[in-house]
């Protein structure tokens, strides 16, 4: 369980002229995405990789000038489908990062992603994913 807490990437949000100067920060581990957000109180996201479904980079020009950029990533997830991960460093890299652990864990889970399409009302149990619903208790 370990693995969930090596962190593989990190980064805060950069402000004007590409500076660290923020209190959003970003993490990526095997498993997860989070995003923690705050000083006095703090807030924490994450959603599990393997729920990504689709990744945009978007470089506007006052980011591109400082190396930076921003990631959308839409995520089937119930209070966060779409995480923008906001001004980082070295976008392309931490795209590249990112792709991978969602192949790894798609892999774990042996989900591709035809199967992350669905109508949104089932809840699969990944141990046997194949079976349709089990919610009629």
């Amino acid at each position: 369980m370990k693995a969930d807490f090596d962190y593989i990437w990190t980064d805060k949000k950069r402000t004007i002229f590409g500076l660290p100067i923020s209190f959003t920060r970003y993490f990526l581990t095997e498993k997860k995405f989070i995003t923690r957000k705050g000083f006095f109180t703090i807030e924490e996201d994450e959603f599990d990789l393997y729920r990504v479904n689709d990744k945009k980079l978007v470089l506007p020009f006052g980011q591109r000038l400082f190396g930076c950029g921003t990631v959308v990533i839409n995520v089937k997830d119930v209070d966060t489908p779409q995480k923008e991960v906001k001004s980082i460093k070295a976008p392309r890299k931490f795209l590249q990062l990112l792709d991978e652990q969602i192949e790894k864990q798609r892999d774990a889970y042996n989900i591709r992603g035809r199967d992350m399409i669905t109508g949104g009302h089932h809840h699969h149990d990944f141990e046997h994913f194949d079976d349709e619903d089990d919610e009629d208790a």
